[in-house]
């Protein structure tokens, strides 16, 4: 086991060191509630970066004292904390689902969400209940009104991190996967020590907040690095490595990186049964993992693949069985959760909230790669304060058609006119705009025929509603005439391939609900 972390200590008004008092619990009438108290906190999600202080909004003193009071449940499981710009999220899918095959109880703490905030927490793939987050929510929010005054009031995040934590420690899990929010060094997270710690790609993101250069930014993310815990990294540019590697060496943390100290490749292939994929190798003197198949889509997810088999060859290390048989069958059960995710058949819609020039350019890319179509038609909104010209030039390259909107609840979206004005401007190509996404759904339903393809991207938000209006759809017992009759049929499933194509194979999806 890794050392434990040690606690900090209260100390009195006389000086000396006091036990801290566990905390009750504030009462909710219920879900409702609950919610709304949670919404009403500070949400750095929701708002601009420079409506954000760094000095009062990220501080692991307050989140120290939060958890001391009610138990320091994050000290009683095993973890895997995962840090970097793009690519947590898949890792940490990929990473839960094999230790799950593997028979492990595994929590999984991921965000954003989709569509309802339990999609964050999860265990073996069942998200918290609305009782189990109500009871949870209710001890986090009575030990946090005792911690503001010194500590100031808590966030949204911090108070969710909590609930994970409470819930995973109360189902007694085996190990969690814990995803950093933002950042790394002062996340909310970064109060675990874990039994591996994971780095993925680095990138320009939240420069505000975390530093103008891909330097400072990694250095950030590094703050995850932990004396005698086992780090590993997907490959990086050279002066990323550098930076995770002077800080592991000055904390003390053992690092390796894929295709460095861990070998690693991968190869792309079609197949008749599974269609255009691609396959990774990660090997070790303890791990063989030979020519899995990648479950989610895009050449980018290689490196996330493999940097998911890494976290279970050092986890073999610390004595957590993982035979290469059952984290093949785990693989093949990741869920697509917003990453290419088929919603839609008829039309084909696929959602997916990349909502950076990269990874637009990766969706772009592995959707040219690995699905059939003969048009694409591209409903696009993301928040004002994107890197807005980088996605318009990355959309431009794959988008036949493209509908401009907004998200219903964002207060950071940008304009879809001004989206549209920009794209005119910069790549004289004429699109069409609406104020809601539903309307847009019903726009390019209209678009489309049965060999066309509709993609939904921008932000969660955006791709999360539209799997919301979809699903509802279906949910539905006759037609709702607010939503067009062509957007029928809802089979929540990864890519699907044209009608009359070979079958793809296809990532269970059991997480959509």
């Amino acid at each position: 086991m890794a050392a434990k972390k040690p606690k900090s200590p209260v100390t009195s008004a006389g000086g000396d060191v006091a036990k801290p008092r566990k905390a009750g619990s504030k009462m909710f009438a219920g879900f409702e509630e609950a919610s709304n108290y949670l919404r009403a906190r500070f949400n750095v999600e929701a708002v601009r970066p420079s409506h954000v202080d760094s000095g009062t909004t990220f501080r692991l003193d307050r989140m120290t004292a939060l958890l001391e009071r009610v138990g320091n449940p994050q000290s009683s499981f095993k973890s895997v904390h995962v840090a970097g710009s793009k690519g947590k999220g898949s890792v940490c899918e990929m990473a839960a689902s094999c230790l799950e095959a593997c028979g492990f109880t595994t929590g999984l703490y991921t965000s954003p969400h989709l569509i309802e905030v339990s999609e964050r927490i999860r265990i073996s793939q069942r998200r918290i209940s609305p009782e189990e987050f109500v009871t949870h929510l209710g001890r986090a929010a009575a030990a946090a009104t005792e911690v503001a005054k010194p500590h100031g009031e808590a966030t949204y995040f911090e108070l969710l991190t909590a609930v994970a934590f409470l819930h995973f420690a109360e189902q007694a899990v085996d190990i969690a996967i814990i995803e950093c929010g933002l950042g790394g060094r002062n996340d909310a997270t970064n109060v675990i020590v874990p039994e591996v710690s994971a780095l993925t790609a680095i990138q320009l993101e939240h420069t505000q907040l975390l530093g103008s250069t891909l330097e400072e930014i990694a250095l950030q993310k590094a703050g995850i690095l932990k004396p005698g815990v086992q780090a590993v990294s997907v490959p990086q540019p050279a002066s990323v490595a550098k930076v995770f590697k002077d800080e592991a060496a000055r904390v003390g943390a053992p690092i390796g990186f894929l295709g460095d100290e861990i070998d690693y490749s991968y190869r792309f292939e079609s197949t008749p049964d599974r269609g255009p994929h691609t396959r990774v190798v990660v090997t070790t003197k303890r791990s063989q993992f030979e020519h899995l198949a990648v479950p989610l889509k895009g050449e980018h997810q290689a490196a996330n693949c493999g940097l998911a088999l890494a976290i279970l060859d050092r986890l073999r290390e610390r004595g957590l069985e993982t035979p290469e048989a059952l984290v093949a069958r785990g693989l093949e059960r990741t869920p697509a959760n917003g990453r290419l995710e088929l919603v839609h058949s008829r039309p084909r819609v696929l959602v997916d909230g990349a909502h950076n020039p990269e990874s637009i350019q990766a969706l772009v890319r592995a959707v040219g790669a690995q699905v059939r179509y003969d048009s694409m038609v591209c409903v696009f909104g993301c928040a004002a304060d994107k890197d807005i010209a980088g996605m318009l030039q990355a959309l431009s390259m794959g988008a036949d058609k493209v509908i401009f909107t907004r998200a219903s609840e964002s207060t950071r979206a940008a304009d879809p006119r001004e989206l549209n004005r920009k794209f005119a401007d910069q790549f004289g190509k004429v699109a069409q705009t609406t104020t809601t996404v539903k309307d847009a759904l019903n726009l390019a339903a209209r678009a489309v025929t049965r060999d066309d393809l509709i993609i939904v991207t921008g932000s969660f938000l955006v791709a999360g509603e539209a799997k919301r209006l979809l699903m509802e759809k279906a949910g539905q017992a006759r037609a709702d005439a607010t939503i067009d009759p062509n957007l029928r049929e809802v089979k929540p499933s990864a890519i699907a391939p044209r009608p009359g194509d070979a079958p793809q194979s296809r990532s269970s999806n059991a997480d959509a609900r």
